[in-house]
């Protein structure tokens, strides 16, 4: 039976190319009035400070290292932590509605975490930490249904690599998250099984079709998790619940064992409470796999070992950091308190020392359009497999063609199907140059402008998403202003570049505001450097407690 992995043939590694800087009719303008040139009284900013050796992050700015800690100095036992974030997990479920799955072997790992404690053995980076896995992440020992009834009951013979990879730092995987089917979706409404609903206010959505991870890390169900992003599935869910969310460059994490959607597009994130954490999990699931043809051989270095608390930092940490801000993410389909928030941290970034200045991509807005093309005609190739045969659940017919046909008409919900007949209808004769070769086109030159604007930037910053979290139902009759939701990240995954969110404010709405996420994009496998920044933000940043009120109230 063949495996539910990416089809490498589909596949285009991503390439820093040389292009020469963009030819801007008016130069970059200030993003805010100048700072005072007065030199920094200490040398130690971002560029200054050693990568080889930083004095590492204090464990009060990570949920995982505060776990470690307690777990080797003997205050705290894995399975009293693990009881404490499942009777979480239990007691929130009705209300958020994150997972598919729950697993029934946390407390037996935990407890083994515990016998290998005493006897003083050695434990992963990871030991007695609880993770969710998005529900298109192959797990051995859960079901992994892609949210689609086509899958249900269906459980894989092997964990995805990087499942493995988690494992084998000594996570649990407390249970597999929901998810719109196959990844095709902004706000977990399009799942076959549930609606997830965002923490901070159960009538929004969470986001998608990341959201039941996003949620998950939210609502405190577990300590971190992991989700796939092909157009924004990590990153928009992140702002909307205001967590920390990454998309790592395109071959950085392997893809073996993660349902392929758009195999070109497709990336295996994860979602923290912390920068902190986030740099943890991915330092544990990078690395090249022989498994996968597209993953890099890029050293993967400690990422977390290269964040620095504030306490060895100067009063501008950022000096010397060129930040541009894309001036088509702040116009119109944009509301005005995410643009407010976005303006006050670019201001924040410019009060730590960074140049922040406005830089134009004039392919920003065809990338949405190229997206859903490219996405929808590698779905309708990939999502063949699904037949009821190979796969899925199958339909009682008496002839194959009527058992492929009901198969699929009963197991795959309205979004998928639409998606399918898109792409099928894209890359058909007669259509394929007006369609598929024309967004292929788009694709180039969105590359060509995002490398135009990292030569002359360090980073790129955008919000998170054009809005806060919507209504329940809201966008659900119209597919088209959902889409639209994405323009903010579908673009960072046409190019394969590495974006991180990080909170960054509130807007109005529900009991307590709703988050709102900056986007911080790098160039290709400067993962690095987006988690440094993003670290020194999240710990500047005043005023600001992302706990959603339901958690504070019990």
């Amino acid at each position: 039976m063949p495996f539910p992995i990416q089809n490498p043939r589909l596949l285009l590694t991503p390439r820093h190319l040389p292009f020469p800087p963009n030819p801007i009719s008016l130069p970059p303008k200030p993003f805010l009035r100048p700072l005072s040139s007065a030199p920094s009284p200490s040398p130690q900013t971002l560029d200054a400070i050693p990568s080889s050796s930083p004095p590492p992050p204090p464990s009060s700015s990570s949920s995982i290292l505060s776990i470690r800690e307690s777990l080797l100095s003997r205050r705290t036992k894995a399975a009293e932590l693990a009881a404490e974030y499942l009777d979480r997990l239990r007691r929130a479920e009705p209300r958020v509605r994150s997972f598919l799955h729950v697993s029934d072997a946390a407390m037996r790992e935990a407890e083994d975490v515990d016998r290998r404690v005493e006897r003083g053995e050695e434990v992963g980076p990871l030991a007695g930490v609880l993770v969710g896995v998005k529900d298109n992440i192959c797990t051995a020992d859960m079901p992994s249904t892609g949210g689609s009834r086509i899958l249900e009951g269906y459980r894989p013979a092997f964990d995805a690599t990087a499942v493995r990879r988690l494992r084998e730092a000594g996570a649990i995987v407390i249970g597999k998250t929901n998810l719109d089917e196959f990844g095709m979706g902004s706000t977990t409404e399009r799942s076959g099984f549930q609606v997830t609903t965002n923490p901070w206010d159960s009538s929004r959505v969470p986001g998608g079709s990341s959201g039941g991870s996003a949620a998950a890390v939210s609502s405190r169900q577990c300590v971190a998790s992991l989700g796939s992003d092909t157009g924004g599935s990590v990153r928009q869910p992140a702002s909307f619940c205001g967590v920390v969310g990454l998309k790592p460059t395109y071959g950085r994490v392997s893809r073996f064992g993660l349902m392929a959607y758009a195999s070109s597009l497709d990336v295996i994130g994860c979602f923290g409470s912390s920068v902190v954490d986030a740099a943890i999990i991915l330092s544990a699931i990078a690395g090249h796999d022989r498994l996968d043809a597209t993953s890099s051989k890029h050293e993967v270095p400690d990422y977390a070992s290269l964040l620095v608390s504030l306490d060895f930092l100067d009063s501008k940490p950022l000096k010397g950091l060129k930040i541009g801000v894309i001036q088509e993410t702040l116009g119109d389909g944009v509301d005005g308190g995410v643009i407010s928030s976005v303006r006050s941290a670019a201001s924040h970034l410019e009060q730590l020392g960074a140049l922040v200045t406005e830089v134009s991509l004039p392919s920003f807005s065809l990338g949405l359009p190229a997206y859903y093309i490219l996405a929808s005609s590698e779905a309708s190739s990939n999502l063949s497999r699904y037949d009821g045969v190979r796969y899925g659940k199958q339909a009682a017919a008496e002839e194959l063609s009527f058992l492929y046909g009901d198969s699929r008409a009963n197991g795959l919900g309205h979004e998928v199907k639409m998606r399918i007949l898109m792409g099928t209808y894209a890359l058909s004769a007669g259509y394929y140059d007006a369609y598929y070769k024309r967004a292929q086109q788009v694709r180039t030159l969105v590359k060509k402008n995002f490398n135009e604007a990292l030569n002359e930037h360090d980073i790129l910053i955008t919000p998170g998403a054009p809005s806060a979290a919507y209504k329940i139902g809201e966008k659900t009759e119209d597919p088209l202003a959902m889409y639209a939701g994405d323009i903010m990240t579908v673009n960072v995954n046409l190019a394969g570049l590495p974006a991180l969110v990080v909170p960054c404010g509130f807007v109005e709405g529900g009991a307590a505001g709703l988050p709102v996420g900056l986007q911080l994009i790098g160039s290709p496998f400067s993962e690095e450097k987006l988690l440094r920044v993003g670290h020194i933000f999240e710990q500047t940043l005043q005023d600001f407690r992302f706990v959603p009120p339901f958690l504070t109230e019990s």
